[in-house]
């Protein structure tokens, strides 16, 4: 989050100091929105909003209509799954609920999977991981050793195997070792990869004839610095597996970070999670309010 301040969207702070309100201000809050990878055809929305609803305003007053613009796109989408509330808590449902994880290649997608098993696991509840990246063994390997970092069981075939069979035996084994959680790690794959793409919806209907109700999420793990290229990555998952909220890795390795605005206003995915560092706490629930007010604080 400090890099994004520090970045470009942090020049939002420059713009509000202005004393006049002209094009050429308009023009440079188009401009630095675009550049923080909020998006072109958002920020052109915001910006012709801001015009029409704060004439004889000064900047101070911009800003406040900003912000709320801001908090508003990001509280807009509406929650798809049925594990996490608005507010990241849990809803009743019968165990073991049911996350799938899917993502591009060096995406975080294991290690996030793994900061979400471990609070979880803060908050009292017992986990269980599925590798169901049987695509190379490396994948595998990295699954295990933070199971037993965090002393959660990993259910695992060789590599190769049929990743939805992997999928079936971990939920047969969360149901009966009465897990309340069971994450499921993917192959990572490009948005591109149309077959791969095809086989994780294979892996969810596996999941559903399964448990039914299940998954109760999907996850996409997005690089928070992978910019406008995770809008495609978005809308492609989504098509595929039904993405019901967006976990941003990597968020304080990036300058920008206005790509949450972007999924959220344009593709009405919910962003739930961030990764805010490399250590295994190093996950939060995404607070918009908060976000929004540190990237247009003086401080």
């Amino acid at each position: 989050m400090a890099n994004t301040r520090r970045g470009q969207l942090g020049a939002l702070r420059r713009i509000f100091a202005r004393t006049r309100i002209d094009e050429d201000f308009w023009e440079e809050l188009e401009e630095t929105l675009i550049l923080g990878d909020v998006g072109g055809a958002t920020s052109a929305r915001w910006v012709e909003e801001l015009r029409a609803e704060s004439s004889g305003k000064d900047a101070s007053a911009v800003r406040k209509l900003l912000r709320d613009r801001m908090v508003a796109g990001l509280e807009r989408p509406s929650a798809n799954g049925s594990l996490w509330d608005r507010h990241n808590g849990t809803v009743a449902q019968p165990p073991p609920h049911v996350v799938l994880v899917v993502g591009v290649n060096g995406a975080g997608k294991t290690t996030s999977i793994a900061k979400l098993a471990h609070a979880y696991q803060e908050d009292g509840k017992s986990t269980m991981l599925a590798a169901a990246d049987t695509f190379r063994a490396a994948a595998i390997e990295q699954l295990q050793t933070w199971g037993e970092r965090i002393n959660a069981p990993v259910i695992a075939q060789q590599q190769g195997s049929d990743p939805g069979a992997v999928a079936y035996d971990a939920l047969e084994a969360g149901i009966s070792r009465n897990v309340d959680i069971v994450l499921i790690d993917t192959a990572g794959r490009l948005q591109t990869q149309r077959n791969l793409m095809a086989e994780l919806g294979k892996i969810r209907r596996v999941v559903e004839s399964k448990h039914p109700g299940a998954p109760h999420e999907v996850l996409l793990v997005i690089d928070a610095t992978s910019g406008q290229n995770a809008l495609s990555q978005a809308r492609q998952f989504s098509q595929a597996t039904g993405v019901t909220a967006v976990c941003l890795a990597k968020l304080d390795g990036t300058s920008k970070g206005g790509i949450v605005f972007a999924i959220a206003e344009e593709l009405g995915i919910p962003v739930r999670f961030v990764g805010t560092g490399e250590r295994l706490g190093d996950i939060a629930p995404f607070d918009a309010e908060a976000f929004v007010d540190a990237l247009l604080s003086d401080d």
